[in-house]
C-alpha cells in the first residue's frame, strides 16, 4: 500500500489511517478499515489532482468573457468622456449693460396737432409754413405770393395730385423760390379761401396785398379752383401768372 506521506496527505489523515489500522482485528475488520481509508484517500486526491480538461476550458472562457467585459466598460467610459461637451464659459459682463438708461421724454397728454413734416408729401425741399396766419404775415413781409393747397389725406384725388405735384420739377422749383407755401387738411377761418365751396383738392393764390386771386382758376367750370393729377401744366401756368401779375401790380 502506498505511503500516505507520498501523496501529500495531511497529518490528520495519517493519524486516522494508523488509528483505523491498528484498531482493526481480524480479516473483516481490516477490510472495513481499508474501505474507510480508501474513502478518505479518494476525497483528498480529488482536491489535489488537476481539474479535468472541460473544467479548464470553462475557466478559460470565463476569463476571456471577463476580460471582454472589462474592455467594453473601459471603451464605454472613454467614449462617454469624449462626447461630454465642456461647459461654456460665461461671457464677460458688458460694461454698457450696467449703464443707466437714458430717460425717454414723457409724452404730453395734450394731442399734438403739428404733423411730422409740414410738407405732408407735397415736397420735402420746399419751405412750408404751419398756419394760415403765419403764411399771410410771411407773404406780406417777403413780397411773395401765397399758394394755399387744400386737401385731405384719405382723398384719392388729393393723393394723386400730391404725387404729380411733388414729381414735377418746374412746380417744385417755383414753389421753392417764388412762393410762400402752405398745405392744410382742415378748413381755415377765412371764407375767401372757399369762394365756390369747400371741395378738395383746390388751390388758392393770395398776393402780398392780402387779396385772394380768384382770377387764377383751373379748367373746371363747376369747381373753379380744383386740379387733378393731369392738370399740373395748368397749375404751373397759374403759378407763373401769380408771380408775374404780382410784379406788374407792384
Amino acid at each position: 500500500m502506498p505511503s500516505v506521506r507520498n501523496l501529500g496527505f495531511p497529518e490528520s489523515l495519517k493519524k486516522t489511517k494508523k488509528r483505523v489500522w491498528n484498531g482493526a482485528s481480524g480479516k473483516k475488520s481490516r477490510n472495513r478499515a481499508l474501505t474507510a481509508l480508501g474513502f478518505y484517500s479518494t476525497h483528498h486526491l480529488r482536491a489535489l489532482l488537476p481539474l479535468p480538461e472541460t473544467a479548464i476550458q470553462l475557466s478559460g472562457i470565463m476569463r476571456s468573457t471577463l476580460s471582454l467585459c472589462c474592455l467594453a466598460l473601459l471603451c464605454f467610459a472613454l467614449a462617454e468622456g469624449a462626447l461630454r461637451k465642456p461647459k461654456k464659459t460665461a461671457p464677460a459682463p458688458d460694461a454698457t449693460a450696467n449703464a443707466t438708461p437714458k430717460a425717454e421724454p414723457e409724452e404730453s397728454g395734450t394731442p399734438v396737432t403739428v404733423p411730422k413734416t409740414l410738407s405732408r408729401g407735397w415736397g420735402d425741399s420746399i419751405n412750408w409754413v404751419q398756419t394760415y396766419e403765419e403764411a399771410l404775415a410771411k407773404s406780406r413781409g417777403t413780397k411773395k405770393p401765397l399758394m394755399v393747397i387744400h386737401h385731405l389725406e384719405d382723398c384719392p384725388y388729393s393723393q394723386a395730385l400730391k404725387e404729380a405735384f411733388s414729381a414735377d420739377p418746374m412746380a417744385q422749383k417755383l414753389a421753392q423760390e417764388d412762393f410762400v407755401m402752405l398745405n392744410v387738411v382742415h378748413p381755415v377761418a377765412d371764407d375767401n379761401q372757399s369762394p365756390d365751396g369747400h371741395y378738395v383738392p383746390r388751390i388758392i393764390f393770395v398776393d402780398p396785398s392780402m387779396t385772394v386771386r380768384t382770377d387764377l382758376a383751373g379748367r373746371y367750370g363747376n369747381r373753379l379752383y380744383a386740379y387733378e393729377a393731369g392738370d399740373i401744366p395748368e397749375l404751373v401756368t397759374n403759378m407763373k401768372k401769380a408771380k408775374i401779375l404780382l410784379h406788374t401790380e407792384l
